[in-house]
């Protein structure tokens, strides 16, 4: 039987790293060994916390063995920059989870109204310019259409802004998960991107959304 990978699993902006843990015993069930990163989303930015995951690999990660990658929402973007600028490091395959990789429209009201309230998490990450994904790295996209969440209001003031507009987009292009627009979520280099009935958080508890991230892992596509 072949060894598993090493996961890594990197929580979004205002969390720590026990609410990855849900998703991580479901993984160790499935005999991953993984390790839940914790950094700072509001004081440091995401080169910061890109060096000290790297850091924490020298310290404590053969290089030898490749690794996979799990970020939840600004999670998936310091995957993106951590590839992006240490690219010693041999990568399995990864998934996002509610991700906005083309820049969060949430997070840029929350900027422009509140700026502290993202902190340092905005700039080359939520305002959309990290780094672009390699080409040679596995990327599963998972996107939630359940509208719950504290960024529904902003989100629907936007919906009822957009529907005015000469130009208003399709349905499809107004479903988001709460928080993230699934729109923001896709990304031209992913290999599978799937949509599931889940909200921004609550796809980190849900058994589905588990397997789905383990069924990529092991298989480098969604089930469907």
């Amino acid at each position: 039987m072949q060894q598993k990978n090493r996961v890594i699993l990197i929580h979004g902006l205002h969390q720590t790293a026990w609410i990855m843990r849900p998703l991580a015993k479901r993984l160790q069930t499935a005999g991953f060994e993984t390790h839940q990163y914790g950094y700072r989303s509001m004081r440091d930015g995401i080169k910061t916390n890109s060096q000290r995951l790297n850091a924490w690999l020298e310290s404590n990660h053969n290089p030898a063995k490749p690794i996979d990658l799990i970020g939840h929402s600004l999670g998936g973007l310091i995957i993106r920059d951590f590839i992006a600028h240490y690219p010693q490091w041999k990568i399995g395959r990864c998934v996002t989870l509610g991700t906005p990789h083309n820049g969060s429209i949430s997070g840029d009201y929350i900027w422009r109204l509140a700026p502290a309230i993202v902190g340092k998490s905005y700039e080359q990450a939520l305002d959309g310019t990290v780094a672009p994904l390699p080409k040679a790295i596995e990327l599963g996209v998972i996107a939630g259409n359940k509208a719950q969440g504290l960024g529904q209001p902003i989100l629907a003031y936007h919906n009822r802004k957009l529907r005015k507009t000469d130009n208003a987009p399709s349905a499809e292009h107004l479903m988001h998960d709460g928080t993230v627009y699934i729109q923001e979520t896709k990304i031209e280099a992913a290999a599978d991107h799937i949509v599931m009935p889940v909200s921004h958080t609550g796809m980190l508890v849900d058994k589905s959304v588990a397997k789905q991230a383990i069924y990529f892992l092991q298989n480098g596509q969604f089930k469907r």
